[in-house]
């Protein structure tokens, strides 16, 4: 396995670019102010144009001003020389929604017709689920 990843292939290079931009985004966050370390992404590299990422458009404002330093900072990394400069990217990260929670309702009368059909099965399971089903009827106080 390790000399496939250490080959000439696609997979060796594909992981080398992965490791360098690795290097890249952990350099760069450790030269920025603690309260932006964790909006910058480096997203990629492509044709001299390093791609940093960011969750919110004043982040994006903030790099824009920083451009020059981290440019500075990024070429002191072996591997970045050639580094011209920044596609500054806003990319917002939506919290995952739980799904709506569907109520459905049971009335009183379906809930008769399920016990009476659990009273009638044989099998354990099948009727201790059906008991339980009639259970979540709708009854009027």
């Amino acid at each position: 396995m390790s000399r496939l990843l250490e080959g000439r292939g696609e997979l060796g290079s594909l992981m080398r670019m992965a490791t360098l931009i690795e290097r890249a985004q952990r350099h760069l966050r450790g030269h920025l102010p603690d309260e932006m370390r964790e909006h910058l992404f480096v997203g990629g590299y492509r044709q001299g144009q390093l791609a940093l990422i960011t969750d919110r458009a004043v982040w994006l404002t903030r790099l824009r001003y920083e451009q020059p330093r981290l440019l500075q900072l990024l070429h002191e990394l072996p591997g970045f020389e050639s580094v011209t400069g920044f596609t500054l990217k806003v990319r917002p990260v939506r919290p995952s929604r739980p799904p709506l929670r569907q109520v459905r309702h049971l009335p009183e009368k379906a809930a008769d017709e399920i016990s009476s059909c659990a009273k009638d099965v044989d099998d354990p399971g099948l009727k201790s689920a059906l008991e339980r089903l009639a259970t979540h009827a709708e009854r009027k106080p």
